[in-house]
């Protein structure tokens, strides 16, 4: 039975796999077991890589042409003589009429057009905000194609580009993430265990941006349970300040941001936002392309043809139908590019297949992306959310859960208990007992927010207020099976739990 590995950054160990390939060390096995991982590295030799990418300015021309009268001058007509109709009541109101009908068309286009050019509260490499200065990757490719176009043995253009045209092009859209979570340990803190800070690397799409921001895209897995993020770009330079916009675990998709007033002019020139493209249209032996940052030390280029489509693959419980490639994906390579050969994201890289066999077995070539038609909708969800920001400890609201425990994979597979915070004790009269809360519940998300422990679960209540509305997502059991509900629950204050609990 295949076994699938998951690098984690926060919350577990992350120590060596045994049957993971340890390229340190000789390691015989008579039966090689398959392993998915997640192309994330969380203890890597960091790296950096600089580029310098010079965006095309495009400027009209202008020119204008004119004849003169064949006969050299102008002639004169003689005016007519109108006569005036006489001013009647109909004319007036038929004129009125006509004068409405103007301005109200008039007024709706201009209405139409402002609610297009503000819908979603984003821009895409489509449409993007151009006095960031930061440029599509399309101009690029366009550029490219006007310079350099690929022909085939019929003397017809094909339309794509060489794999370093597509690197040349695409390059500056893709980020490498360096981040910092904080490891507790279950063991005797006297004997090797306690807290302790665990680096990870990663990489991500730049998307688009909003009037503040640079939204980029990348693996809910690269930024989970993190408490820094750290984005290098194309250039060189790197911002530590970088947040986390929104996640969606069960897609294994994230969207994080980075203030625009903290970009200098030379890194927004040097960095281009990436072209999405359509991955339904993708066919098995079409080739691509693989960027990322791979094992940490900066962007990679690999290259390889898509093996499979709609590859059904689990990854600690979240199954993704996912696109195939034998492009070599490796450690940091999450959150990654994966394009076609127009130089146009169709899938973002999240996983590997591996084995530690040194024998013929032994597995290559075996790497996944999440389909980019398939992210769309929920990138743009992502890229919408409001960032939250943690209240003052004396205005913290409380649902009155006085006990509960984290179910995670290995609870859920033997017990076939949803992954999240199972409740085990609610306050009589708390907000969770009024709502209809009940003890055997499982939370498994906070106002859309997935979560995976009574940890996340506290640390989503550090961002809402006494008196504040919150929706809690549940699994309840019904027989043999759990059902969701979705349950609105207004928050009280510690004071008021406290009375609550001590009655």
């Amino acid at each position: 039975m295949d076994d699938f590995y998951k690098d984690n950054h926060g919350g577990e160990t992350p120590q060596q796999d045994p049957e993971m390939t340890n390229t340190s060390s000789e390691v015989n096995q008579t039966s090689p077991e398959t392993n998915y991982s997640n192309a994330y590295d969380s203890d890597y030799q960091s790296g950096t890589s600089a580029m310098n990418q010079e965006q095309p300015a495009w400027q009209p021309g202008t020119g204008s042409t004119f004849t003169e009268h064949p006969e050299g001058k102008k002639q004169r007509k003689k005016k007519k003589v109108k006569q005036k109709k006489p001013l009647t009541m109909g004319r007036v109101v038929r004129t009125c009429v006509g004068f409405m009908l103007i301005t109200v068309l008039l007024n709706g286009g201009i209405l139409y057009a402002a609610l297009q050019a503000n819908i979603g509260g984003y821009v895409t490499s489509e449409d993007y905000n151009k006095s960031t200065s930061i440029q599509s990757t399309q101009n690029n490719i366009n550029n490219l194609q006007n310079n350099s176009e690929v022909v085939t043995t019929d003397n017809s253009s094909t339309g794509t580009l060489s794999v370093s045209e597509v690197a040349k092009a695409v390059l500056p859209s893709v980020v490498s993430i360096t981040s910092t979570s904080i490891y507790k340990s279950n063991a005797n803190p006297f004997m090797y265990g306690g807290t302790y800070q665990v680096s990870g690397a990663g990489s991500g799409i730049i998307i688009g941006t909003n009037d503040t921001e640079l939204l980029i895209a990348t693996n809910n897995h690269v930024v989970e349970d993190t408490t820094s993020l750290t984005v290098e770009f194309v250039d060189g330079s790197s911002l530590d300040t970088a947040y986390i916009k929104g996640t969606n675990s069960s897609n294994d998709i994230a969207v994080i941001a980075v203030k625009l007033s903290e970009i200098s002019d030379e890194t927004s020139k040097a960095i281009s936002i990436a072209t999405l493209g359509d991955s339904d249209e993708l066919e098995v032996g079409n080739q691509v392309i693989a960027i990322g940052n791979a094992l940490g030390y900066g962007q990679s280029v690999t290259v390889g043809y898509v093996s499979a489509l709609n590859r059904e693959l689990t990854v600690e419980n979240t199954t993704i139908s996912a696109i195939q490639t034998d492009a070599s994906i490796n450690g940091g390579n999450s959150g990654g590019a994966l394009l076609n050969m127009k130089g146009e994201v169709i899938g973002i890289n999240f996983a590997k297949q591996s084995s530690n066999s040194t024998s013929s077995s032994s597995i290559e070539g075996m790497g996944y992306a999440i389909p980019i038609s398939h992210a769309k909708d929920i990138l743009t969800e992502l890229m919408n959310k409001e960032v939250k920001e943690k209240v003052d400890e004396n205005d913290k609201g409380y649902i009155g859960i006085t006990s509960a425990i984290s179910i995670d994979s290995s609870v859920n597979q033997m017990y076939n208990i949803p992954i999240g915070a199972y409740l085990r004790g609610i306050a009589e009269g708390s907000p969770a007992d009024e709502a209809g809360i009940q003890i055997g519940d499982v939370v498994i998300a906070v106002d859309g927010e997935d979560i995976d422990s009574y940890d996340e679960l506290q640390e989503q209540m550090n961002y809402y207020a006494a008196g504040e509305k919150v929706t809690l997502t549940v699994m309840r059991a019904q027989g043999n099976e759990y059902t969701e509900k979705e349950i609105e629950v207004t928050l009280c204050s510690y004071d008021e739990l406290n009375k609550l609990v001590n009655k």
